[in-house]
């Protein structure tokens, strides 16, 4: 059973903690790029089709595999055709250490304005990580959900809600918990943002054990990455009976 995470303002009182462990963490872990391939593709099937769009983090980039097909956005396509046989024009926008303010200001208003028809956000784990307050990740993670619809205006947003740190292999335990903290309160507050904003969060993505990450302990693996796109495609397609779930437990 995993050790409860702090309260979010214990965690303030550990920072001195988080900050050593944290660079430690940083200093050992292997820096990983993302893969080289273009960040944008189709694959055939029917019309009308699924104009899928992935915003995030380095997730969203595709760390942690060297081919752009084992990353989420592809997968998510893949899975999408597969479920419902339509053509699937797939478009990854995705940055090392992004936050959803960079998101918000530096990627948004610099993507094409194509018709996109659903919008994957991968956003929160630099924000907990980073110790960014409540009051900021509401300004920033909000605003960005409000450029989306403006942009946008009649896409299907998903955002996917931040792992449980607990489960990071790269994490000490102590530092995972700290930032368990830290994702917890993101969380609560992404998910009323998205339910006052017109997008859908999802659930928390299970972690069934280290074979989902890739060599450095942090970032998703192939294996991860199409785990994590079967989690998301009910919501994609909005399927009745998708709840979001408790995320302080």
């Amino acid at each position: 059973m995993k050790p409860s995470p702090f309260h979010p303002l214990v965690s303030w009182l550990l920072y001195p903690v988080y900050a050593w462990q944290g660079t430690s963490v940083r200093r050992k872990t292997e820096r990983m790029l993302p893969p080289s391939n273009l960040p944008i593709g189709e694959i055939a099937g029917k019309d009308p089709a699924i104009r899928l769009l992935v915003i995030g983090d380095s997730s969203a980039a595709g760390v942690g595999v060297t081919d752009a097909w084992q990353g989420l956005c592809v997968r998510l396509a893949v899975h999408l055709q597969g479920r419902t046989g339509r053509k699937i024009i797939w478009r990854t926008a995705g940055f090392n250490s992004a936050t959803s303010g960079q998101l918000r200001d530096h990627v948004v208003p610099n993507l094409e304005r194509g018709m996109w028809t659903h919008i994957v956000l991968t956003t929160g784990t630099n924000d907990a990580k980073n110790f960014h307050s409540l009051p900021r990740f509401k300004r920033e993670f909000g605003g960005l959900l409000y450029a989306l619809k403006a942009k946008w205006p009649e896409a299907h947003i998903v955002w996917s809600k931040v792992i449980d740190f607990r489960d990071v292999p790269a994490m000490p335990p102590l530092l995972g918990r700290i930032l368990e903290a830290r994702a917890s309160a993101i969380n609560r507050l992404g998910e009323r943002l998205c339910r006052e904003r017109m997008a859908i969060p999802a659930t928390r993505l299970p972690i069934e054990g280290p074979e989902g990450f890739s060599s450095d302990g942090f970032h998703a693996s192939a294996l991860g990455y199409d785990a994590w796109a079967k989690h998301l495609v009910p919501y994609i397609l909005n399927l009745p009976g998708m709840e979001s779930d408790p995320v302080d437990s």
